[in-house]
């Protein structure tokens, strides 16, 4: 999995005027935890961070905290309510032997058959949830839909990636091909054709056998 590299600097004061003035200083306010080792506060640019969110892509961090280099993942992220600005990134340590979890992107390839029908591809997650040791994740999954018809899907349940445990409901669709509006309009207007063509044939014998009854009516009266 692909890594980026941010330099931090640890944290003396913890109070809220210190977090205050970081954030005027267009720095970001951080801790580091997990593992056997205390959290550990820090800042870092937050020119440096935006090549982290701004992206499709995800990415383990390189930390380096004065001279110490510390492996993590982004666990969470603090945005202000109104511009949206990060106020405060929780990072996790990463353990060699240990698990984590991790979102990664979904990625498409091939033109799947129902495409051909005149479906439409509806991608409904575009990213999923895994679990796996750091070595094991890859930058993204891609998932196969040629084969795929209109009404058919590839569920979380339907996944099987080597040293890769997927922690979403089993369930959901990761992708599916439904029909487009355009042609169930036409489908609806052959079944309503083919309707009024069974209606009509049935009601065709009717009148004529009403024709017949009444011949056999006027030969009687003569």
């Amino acid at each position: 999995m692909k890594t980026v590299k941010i330099e931090g600097t640890k944290r003396t004061a913890l109070g809220k005027k210190d977090t205050k003035r970081l954030r005027d200083n267009k720095l970001i306010p951080c801790v580091i935890y997990g593992g056997d080792e205390e959290p550990v506060h820090i800042s870092i640019k937050a020119t440096d961070f935006r090549k982290v969110i701004y992206t499709p892509n995800v990415y383990l961090i390189d930390l380096e905290v004065e001279g110490k280099k510390i492996e993590a993942t982004v666990q969470n992220i603090q945005y202000h309510p109104v511009d949206d600005k990060v106020l405060h990134v929780d990072f996790l340590r990463i353990n060699e032997d240990k698990p984590i979890k991790i979102e990664i992107p979904v990625k498409l390839e091939g033109y799947a058959a129902g495409l051909k029908a005149g479906g439409k591809v509806n991608q409904n997650l575009r990213k999923v949830k895994i679990k796996g040791l750091a070595k094991n994740i890859p930058d993204h999954l891609t998932l196969n839909i040629e084969k795929l018809e209109i009404g058919q899907s590839i569920k979380i349940e339907d996944l099987d990636f080597e040293n890769l445990e997927f922690l979403n409901p089993k369930a959901v669709p990761v992708i599916s091909i439904v029909v487009t509006r355009a042609v169930a309009t036409d489908e609806t207007a052959i079944t309503a054709v083919e309707g009024e063509a069974t209606a009509e044939g049935e009601a065709k014998p009717a009148v004529e056998n009403g024709a017949k009854d009444a011949g056999e009516k006027k030969i009687e009266k003569k």
